[in-house]
């Protein structure tokens, strides 16, 4: 048996832990530099707030229905979505994270006699020692347990919040009722095409007569949806796996026009990059560098830019790594221009353990060193104090954040206060 739990609008839930005054009102969180709306409270979508909305052509709605607002906090996101997924491994070691509010489970080997309690019993203590609402859908695939917890969580009173497909007719039933665009895997794209097929619902996309479309659409991932859909497991659970690429990329909070406020900014992004490379104890091979100008106002219509190099020996050191992006931005910037965005892109990664020494060129060894201390440090005070020269002292991100919260959890100066009397 398998489950999907996932917590309930939990950017806004995650608001509301800390500030319970807002349990019940409308919440709206706001992408990077506050541009447009990523989550929504159940209040805030009643009242007819779009999803993906720009901040500041709904402002003024938003003021009007009087509307909680508040910028994307993702240290306490990212904190809080490690804490549910740890109280998850309480009830099954074997667990999936999906994404930060969504985790698979399996239960192979593990004694359940009633799993509709058991789902209480996850819902009970994540809201009891973190107040975190989440539903819980159970079934015999992974496909199956996401309509489960699609019904557990659009009929909350019925439910409980938990829903179970374990019957022939509860999967009909489900099956039928579920769109074909909220089919896992299933995207804007891929709906026109199904409807045009006449595939409306998640039970037309079962029907045998449809399957040779479906391989010829989408190949083998297709035909494991459909078998999932029909009660097969195929998919399993994934093994955390390091990652191939490793991206830092952020618009900006304002033009960047001058080289040395945008070799800040690469610099930054390329520090992070081998922080994490250095957190999955790997080395990179190649850097790509990543510019974008305001496509408004460029004559030409390129407004993309990339460029990549190959390092002479793996690393994943912040110094190595910042150098060459900044000797790329030397190469393609252009002074006066108006850029919008910019990243670092770390690829070719391979094992710390299999880095191969190069006979006649290699990395100043005082630079693992100096890694391990500013490692140890962040990883004391979650504070990225100790930079390169040519970074930002104060911020790593610079954006426009002019509604975020206080970081409760992973920040000491912000911790909550309470007062007793």
């Amino acid at each position: 048996m398998y489950a999907l739990v996932d917590c309930n609008n939990f950017y806004a839930s995650c608001e509301r832990v800390f500030q319970p005054h807002l349990v019940g009102k409308p919440i709206v969180i706001l992408s990077n530099n506050d541009g447009c709306i990523i989550s929504r409270s159940d209040e805030a979508k009643a009242l007819g707030i779009a999803m993906g909305a720009p901040e500041f052509k709904v402002r003024q709605e938003l003021r009007d229905k009087n509307i909680q607002v508040f910028s994307s906090n993702y240290p306490l996101y990212g904190d809080m979505s490690h804490r549910v997924m740890k109280i998850l491994e309480g009830f099954t070691p074997h667990v999936e994270p999906y994404s930060i509010d969504e985790a698979f489970m399996n239960f192979d080997g593990v004694p359940v006699t009633d799993f509709h309690d058991y789902g209480l019993q996850m819902k009970s203590r994540i809201m009891r020692w973190l107040s975190i609402p989440v539903s819980v859908g159970f079934a015999e695939t992974k496909a199956l347990s996401k309509v489960a917890n699609k019904i557990a969580r659009k009929f909350p009173e019925r439910t409980k919040g938990v829903y179970i497909i374990d019957t022939e007719e509860k999967r009909i039933k489900a099956l039928k009722w579920t769109k074909i665009e909220d089919v896992w895997g299933i995207g804007f794209r891929l709906t026109k095409k199904m409807k045009l097929r006449n595939i409306h619902t998640a039970y037309d996309f079962t029907l045998p007569q449809h399957e040779a479309y479906i391989k010829s659409t989408m190949g083998v991932v297709g035909l494991r949806l459909k078998y999932e859909l029909e009660g097969q497991s195929v998919l399993g659970l994934e093994e955390p796996k390091d990652k191939k690429n490793i991206a830092i990329t952020r618009s900006f909070a304002g033009n960047i026009t001058t080289l040395d406020a945008m070799k800040e900014r690469v610099s930054t992004f390329a520090t992070v990059c081998a922080e994490k490379l250095r957190k999955q104890n790997s080395c990179c091979q190649g850097v790509i560098l990543y510019l974008r100008k305001d496509k408004y106002k460029v004559d030409r219509q390129r407004y993309n830019f990339y460029r990549m190099e190959t390092l002479p020996y793996a690393s994943n050191s912040s110094i190595t790594i910042s150098n060459l992006a900044i000797k790329m931005l030397k190469e393609v910037f252009e002074e006066g221009e108006i850029y919008k965005k910019a990243g670092v892109i770390v690829t070719n990664i391979i094992p710390e353990s299999q880095k191969q020494f190069h006979l006649f060129e290699e990395e100043n060894p005082k630079h693992l060193k100096l890694m391990q201390i500013m490692d140890d440090y962040y990883k004391k005070t979650g504070e990225r104090k100790i930079k390169l020269a040519n970074q930002d002292l104060t911020r790593t991100w610079t954006m426009k954040q002019e509604h975020l919260s206080k970081k409760y959890t992973t920040e000491f100066r912000e911790i909550l206060t309470i007062k007793c009397q």
